[in-house]
């Protein structure tokens, strides 16, 4: 695990914007695609605001979500209606959105798409990723070897079920970021490198990742 540590959230947000452009354009020099994983929620839309003007051939970029809600795609609690309003813009309008949304119980096929090229990830206060949360009855299953790429998942919030990228997926990616903020996050981290991959879901990232911390 590397460990990057930055004065403040902005600085942050354009500096991983300008890695992972660099991380995509370098893939793309010597493969035909490049496919990008990235996280839902609010912290990273700075990031994706920067991302997306990058010069790079975004037609040949493939973007996925490292968890959805089992919602509809247009729903405010969606992460596909997120990145498609502050990913899937500018330059980056370009890049074909890969759903993971499963049609009724049946996954999609997304093997084409792996081993990940560049992924990018959150950590929960619960040091959960992705949709893998500690004390979960899917956690083991999820974490497994021979985990399927995605599985359906229950929240631990009790509320929408949810669809995740497993572990294993995760943990084969060929370049990984791990985007975190606050204090709070920070002993949390401090507290997964000492734990379990089932106590803390976000050890089977950090080994391979660089990790991007701001107050």
């Amino acid at each position: 695990m590397e460990f990057v540590e930055y004065p403040d959230r902005d600085l942050m947000m354009i500096d991983l914007a300008n890695h992972l452009a660099g991380e995509l354009a370098e893939t793309l020099m010597t493969h035909d695609r490049a496919s990008f994983v990235v996280p839902g929620g609010s912290t990273p839309g700075p990031v994706f605001d920067a991302l997306c003007a990058a010069d790079i051939d975004w037609s040949r970029v493939d973007i996925l979500v490292g968890d959805e809600r089992r919602v509809p795609a247009d729903h405010e609690r969606s992460n596909e209606r997120m990145i498609r309003a502050r990913m899937l813009t500018s330059r980056a309008e370009a890049a074909n959105y890969v759903s993971i949304r499963p049609d009724g119980d049946q996954l999609p096929d997304i093997s084409a798409y792996l081993p990940i090229s560049v992924l990018v990830v959150g950590m929960g206060a619960d040091m959960h990723t992705a949709s893998l949360f500690p004390g979960s009855p899917d956690l083991e299953a999820a974490l497994a070897p021979d985990a399927a790429d995605l599985m359906l998942v229950e929240a631990s919030d009790g509320l929408e079920p949810r669809v995740t990228l497993t572990g294993r997926v995760l943990a084969e990616a060929m370049n990984a970021h791990v985007l975190i903020t606050g204090a709070e996050k920070r002993e949390a981290l401090n507290r997964a490198t000492d734990a379990t991959r089932l106590d803390a879901p976000i050890r089977t990232v950090l080994p391979n990742a660089t990790v991007h911390w701001a107050p």
